[in-house]
C-alpha cells in the first residue's frame, strides 16, 4: 500500500495519509451532500452550507476511524508492542505494528480495542443527537449520521474473518483454546476467505440488478479481503518453510583455504584474481587442522616489500571470531543470527559440521532462494547476485521480522539459546 505522507505524530506514532484517502474523502463528501440536500434543500438550507456540513461529516468520520486505530495502538503499546504508524487510506485505516502480541490474551485485547472505541463513540453520538438537533436540525442530522456510521463500523469490523478485527478476535480465541497461534490464523483466514467470497458474490449480484455504487464498494471490500487471506496463507507457508528447512539445505561455500605458511603475497594474488563483489572468506589451515581466518587488513597495513617475508599465520584471527551456526540448525535461527539485535548485522555465517568444523557458508540470498523454492518460486540469477552484492534479501523479503514473530508467538523455541546458535568453530 505504501506509507503515504506523514502529517503528525500522536504519542510517538506517525499518522500518515495515503493518496487514495483523498478519493474516498471526495466520494464521502459527495454522498453526504446528496443525502443532506434531499432532506434540507426544501427547508431553504443554502447549497454552500450543505457542502460544508458534508465535508465536515466526512472529515469527522475519518477522525472516528483514526480513534478506532488509536484504540488498537494504545492497547498494543500496553502489551509492549511498538506501533510503527497509522495510515488512513481508501478502505479506512490501518495500524502497522512491529510484531504480534506474544500471548493470546494480549492479542485479544488489541483486536477488541478498536471496535470498543467505535461502539463508545456511537453510544455518545446517538445519545447526543436530540440535543444537537435542538441547536440545529442540520447539526442533529450530522451527529446522527456519525453515530450510525460508528455503530456500523464497529459491527462490520466484528465480523469473524481476517483481516477484520473480528477475525483477529477469533484468531486469539482459537489460539487461547488450542494453544496454537498457527491454528488460530488458519481458522480466521478460512472464515475471512468465506466472507470475502460472499461479499464479492453478493456485490456482483447487486451490481447486475441495480448498478448501485454500494455494490462496487462491496466487491472492492471482498477483493481486499481475498488478498489479505492469500497473504496470510503465504505467510503461514513461509513460516513453515523456515521451520522445516535446515541450514545445510541452503549453505554454499563462500570461503577459500590458505596454508598457515603461505606468504601475504599469496594472499594478494588470491584477492587480485577474485571477481568483483563480496570477497570470499579466507580460512587458514596448518597440516590439515583449522587454525583461523585472515582478511585484507595486513595487505593494507604493510608495505608491498614485506609481503614475501610475512606469513599468513602471523596475521590471522581465531576462527571463532566469525559468526557461525550448525548445519543442522533450522533456517529461522540463521535468519535471527544474521539480524541479531544489539550488534552489527552479519552478512554471512560460517556453517559448521557435526564436529564443529567449517563445511560451508550461508548468506541472505541463499536463505531466500531455498525458502522460495520450497514455495514453488524460482528467482532469476541476476536478482540473487544483486542481493548478494548488497548483503540483503531479494525482493525486500522481511524474513527477520517473520522469524522474530515466530519466536514471540511461541511457534518456535525461544531464541534465548543464542549460545547454541553460534558454537565455537574449529574445535576438533
Amino acid at each position: 500500500m505504501g506509507e503515504g505522507w506523514q502529517l503528525l505524530t500522536i504519542r510517538g506514532i506517525p499518522l500518515r495519509i495515503h493518496p487514495s484517502w483523498f478519493v474516498i474523502l471526495g466520494l464521502a463528501t459527495l454522498a453526504f451532500q446528496q443525502q443532506y440536500a434531499a432532506e434540507f434543500a426544501a427547508r431553504g438550507s443554502a447549497a454552500p452550507m450543505l457542502w460544508l456540513v458534508a465535508l465536515a461529516t466526512a472529515l469527522l468520520l475519518f477522525v472516528s476511524v483514526l480513534l478506532h486505530e488509536l484504540g488498537h495502538s494504545v492497547a498494543a503499546l500496553s502489551q509492549g508492542v511498538k506501533v510503527r504508524s497509522i495510515t488512513l487510506f481508501l478502505l479506512g485505516g490501518v495500524a502497522s505494528v512491529e510484531r504480534e502480541c506474544s500471548r493470546a490474551r494480549g492479542a485479544l485485547l488489541v483486536a477488541a480495542a478498536g471496535p470498543a472505541v467505535s461502539l463508545a463513540l456511537a453510544a455518545v453520538l446517538i445519545a447526543g443527537r436530540h440535543g444537537a438537533a435542538h441547536l440545529s436540525p442540520l447539526l442533529g442530522a450530522m451527529v446522527t449520521e456519525l453515530g450510525t456510521l460508528n455503530l456500523v463500523l464497529a459491527l462490520f469490523n466484528l465480523l469473524p474473518g481476517l483481516p477484520l478485527d473480528g477475525g483477529l478476535i477469533l484468531k486469539a480465541l482459537v489460539w487461547q483454546w488450542t494453544g496454537s497461534q498457527r491454528k488460530g490464523t488458519q481458522v480466521a483466514t478460512a472464515t475471512g476467505r468465506f466472507l470475502s467470497l460472499l461479499a464479492v458474490g453478493l456485490g456482483t449480484v447487486l451490481l447486475l440488478r441495480s448498478g448501485s455504487v454500494g455494490s462496487l464498494w462491496l466487491i472492492l471490500l471482498g477483493w481486499f479481503g481475498l488478498g489479505s487471506a492469500r497473504n496470510q496463507t503465504q505467510m503461514l507457508a513461509l513460516q513453515q518453510a523456515l521451520k522445516d528447512l535446515t541450514v545445510r539445505e541452503a549453505a554454499r561455500r563462500r570461503f577459500r583455504v590458505l596454508e598457515a605458511g603461505a606468504s601475504l603475497r599469496d594472499l594478494s594474488r588470491i584477492r587480485i584474481g577474485e571477481v568483483k563483489g563480496p570477497a570470499d572468506w579466507l580460512l587458514v589451515c596448518d597440516g590439515g587442522r583449522w587454525r583461523g581466518v585472515i582478511d585484507d587488513a595486513p595487505l593494507n597495513a604493510l608495505p608491498v616489500q614485506c609481503w614475501d617475508q610475512e606469513r599468513v599465520a602471523d596475521h590471522m584471527r581465531p576462527l571463532d571470531s566469525l559468526p557461525a551456526i550448525r548445519e543442522d540448525a533450522p533456517l529461522w535461527q540463521a535468519v535471527l543470527q544474521l539480524d541479531r539485535e544489539g550488534s552489527d548485522p552479519a552478512s554471512r555465517l560460517l556453517v559448521l559440521g557435526p564436529a564443529g568444523l567449517p563445511s560451508g557458508t550461508l548468506e541472505r540470498p541463499e536463505i531466500a532462494e531455498v525458502v522460495l523454492a520450497r514455495l514453488g518460486v524460482k528467482l532469476p540469477p541476476p536478482l540473487l547476485e544483486a542481493a548478494r552484492r548488497q548483503g540483503s534479501y531479494p525482493l525486500g523479503m522481511a524474513l527477520a521480522q517473520v522469524a522474530r514473530s515466530m519466536v514471540a508467538s511461541g511457534d518456535v523455541a525461544s531464541a534465548a539459546d543464542d549460545a547454541r546458535l553460534a558454537p565455537a568453530a574449529g574445535q576438533q
